[in-house]
């Protein structure tokens, strides 16, 4: 396995600015970024997965981001079984708090046990430290702008009715 590619995984359900920051650093640091849409089993989705990787697509290619970037989506099966399938030697995670630190730790530990797949925690921007998919979510489902937290892809269609998804 290559350590000069990675994936960065995420729900992104909706993408952030804040996925866009790791998304665009990450891709300058290795020679090729999968940014990987995964179905997380312990969320209930807004969007379909489709959807979340087709906005993410979008806001990529919109954000002029730089590299050999691809997005994709898994649902079946570990991460590290796509990491390995892409030759992958390293998963990005964007942490923003100790709770991310602790969530996260466990997984990583686990994933080079399993694959010898390394994972590196990237800080955000300071601008997109308290922003989450959840908030985000919450409030749109209010009707509330979140066109400060959202890459304008994501922004015009959540408010264009995705808000009834």
């Amino acid at each position: 396995m290559s350590s000069r590619i990675a994936v960065v995984p995420g729900s992104f359900d909706p993408p952030t600015l804040g996925h866009l920051d790791v998304i665009r650093r990450a891709a300058s640091l290795y020679d090729q970024l999968h940014v990987l849409v995964v179905h997380n089993p312990g969320k209930e989705a807004m969007l379909p997965i489709a959807q979340r990787q087709s906005l993410l697509e979008q806001s990529i290619a919109d954000s002029e981001i730089e590299g050999d970037v691809i997005v994709a989506s898994w649902s079946m099966g570990l991460l590290v079984d796509y990491a390995t399938d892409v030759g992958a030697g390293v998963l990005v995670k964007g942490i923003r708090s100790q709770v991310d630190v602790a969530y996260e730790t466990p997984m990583a530990i686990v994933n080079r046990h399993l694959a010898h797949v390394e994972t590196v925690f990237l800080l955000p921007d300071p601008a997109h430290a308290l922003v989450s998919s959840s908030l985000v979510r919450q409030v749109a489902s209010l009707g509330g702008d979140v066109s400060p937290f959202v890459p304008p892809a994501v922004a015009r269609f959540l408010d264009t009715g995705a808000r009834g998804l």
